[in-house]
């Protein structure tokens, strides 16, 4: 039933009509109805009619109450819209299934499924004013797509490159062609819609693209993906195409069904017997590269047999090189042994020569540090005996400056003896890396030792001179005294004690 019956009959009915019940049912009360018609709401009967009961409990005349509220026309392009998409969709992709071949411009469901998707995108499109004329075009949300989803900046650069493109609805039928060749359109749309603030600046509230029918177009293109297209999208005039919806697709009869199944199973057979060349083409490409290969595998396998002979002649070539190494390697060793052990005879030999001539050394040494421990106490005692005497007079002064001169020059002394004692370490060493080097440094420091032994009796000379001048000075300090003690008249007693004192 269409909705202009529906509603006249709602609108003439009157008290007292002849005209027979409207088609519903009644509740288990008995007194409302619902009505379900294509293209309305189910809605309770009783905010429509009311029916009064007449005397005998039939039905009576209807009575109206109120008249239906209109649809809004825009929610019914909407639905329009999504009706066909779905028609277009199903019928491209069924199509496209029993083709079984890649599809091209020219394939008619395909072009009605452009067109299809050009009014969808159009629906609700703001008109935007410019300084000629207004501009009404998809190319603007199309083009938005780039900034939000990164990969379609490549479709976008690719429709802008295109020559033959003038007008921006030009460049939006070929992207979505090439969408749809990338498989990839479901997921541009998609970002699209998501984005509603973006899009109210291109279309109005109640656009198709602004409402729950967006959503399921997108999701039925999602079943586009299952098809192979190929579109020469350069050389097609996009600008100036139509696009009117052909309804004769999808409004066939009997015989135009007949007629399809007919050319599809003529399609099919024509299809079986291209693939089954094709097959065939492929077979001997393929046996005539396998001739060619099997011909290629011979000649390496020969060129590998060459190499392996090769090989194995390396090898054995090798070995004896290895074997005449190790023989080699033996005996290096052997002659590399019995040297170190000569030389190992020798060191321990050198090495008890050295210890016996260091004992004698340090025997030396150890009586020179004990003769110049002796000096530094005998020093020691004369400094003593310095301090005392410069507390006297200046007679007495005179005299211990002449002692201070002695004291000097066996300071003098005691520093040479020091440098000859240093000389012996540097000797010492000498013959020690000597005894080391071979057996005739010992016979020069057999020599060293005999002047060294020498030096120290001259260092004992020394030693017994310094004793002697030291007695010298001793017996002139007591002479002087003795003098002073003379040559006093009016000295006093403390000065006469500390006089003979020092005397004695």
């Amino acid at each position: 039933m269409a909705e202009g019956s529906l509603s006249d009959d709602f609108q003439g009915a009157k008290p007292g009509s002849a005209r027979g019940p409207l088609p519903g049912r009644w509740n288990s009360r008995g007194r409302a109805m619902t009505f379900q018609v294509w293209g309305w709401r189910r809605e309770d009967a009783s905010q429509v009619l009311a029916w009064v009961p007449d005397a005998k409990g039939g039905r009576g005349a209807a009575m109206p109450r109120r008249t239906p509220a209109t649809k809004d026309p825009t929610a019914v392009e909407r639905a329009n819209l999504l009706n066909m998409a779905k028609l277009s969709i199903k019928g491209l992709i069924e199509s496209a299934l029993s083709f079984g071949r890649t599809l091209d411009s020219d394939y008619p469901p395909l072009q009605q499924f452009f067109v299809v998707m050009e009014h969808c995108l159009k629906h609700g499109l703001k008109v935007r004013k410019s300084f000629l004329s207004y501009n009404k075009t998809i190319w603007g949300p199309l083009e938005l797509v780039e900034k939000l989803y990164p990969e379609a900046e490549e479709i976008g650069a690719s429709v802008r490159d295109l020559p033959g493109l003038k007008t921006p609805l030009g460049r939006a039928r070929a992207w979505l062609r090439l969408a749809l060749m990338q498989k990839k359109m479901a997921d541009y749309l998609r970002c699209l819609i998501i984005q509603r603030d973006l899009l109210s600046e291109f279309y109005e509230y109640h656009a198709l693209m602004m409402e729950e029918e967006g959503a399921v177009i997108v999701g039925l293109l999602v079943g586009l993906n299952v098809i192979d297209a190929n579109l020469c999208v350069k050389g097609e005039d996009l600008d100036s195409q139509v696009g009117v919806i052909d309804f004769s697709m999808y409004l066939k009869n009997e015989e135009d069904i007949g007629n399809k199944e007919r050319n599809v199973q003529i399609a099919a057979i024509l299809d079986q017997k291209n693939y089954v060349e094709e097959l065939n083409r492929q077979l001997n490409s393929t046996v005539s590269s396998l001739h060619s290969r099997v011909d290629s595998l011979e000649k390496s396998n020969t060129k590998l047999i060459e190499e392996l002979a090769i090989a194995k002649n390396n090898i054995i070539k090798l070995q004896e090189e290895n074997h005449q190494l190790r023989s080699e390697n033996k005996l290096i060793l052997m002659k590399t042994q019995q040297n170190l052990e000569v030389t190992k005879v020798d060191v321990e030999t050198e090495l008890q020569t050295y210890k016996h001539s260091r004992q004698g050394l340090d025997e030396m040494y150890n009586e020179a540090r004990r003769q110049l421990r002796d000096e530094s106490q005998l020093r020691q005692d004369v400094e003593n005996e310095l301090a005392v005497q410069v507390s006297m007079k200046h007679e007495i002064e005179l005299a211990m400056k002449l002692l201070e001169k002695d004291i000097h020059e066996k300071q003098d002394t005691l520093i040479g003896l020091r440098q000859q004692l240093e000389e012996v370490k540097a000797i010492n060493i000498e013959m020690y890396q000597k005894l080391q080097s071979s057996e005739d440094g010992l016979k020069e420091k057999n020599e060293i030792i005999a002047r060294l032994e020498e030096k120290t009796n001259k260092i004992t000379v020394a030693m017994r001179q310094l004793e002697q001048s030291d007695n010298d000075l001793l017996t002139q300090t007591r002479t002087i005294a003795m003098s002073l003690v003379k040559y006093a008249s009016s000295d006093t007693q403390d000065q006469y004690k500390l006089v003979k004192d020092i005397s004695f």
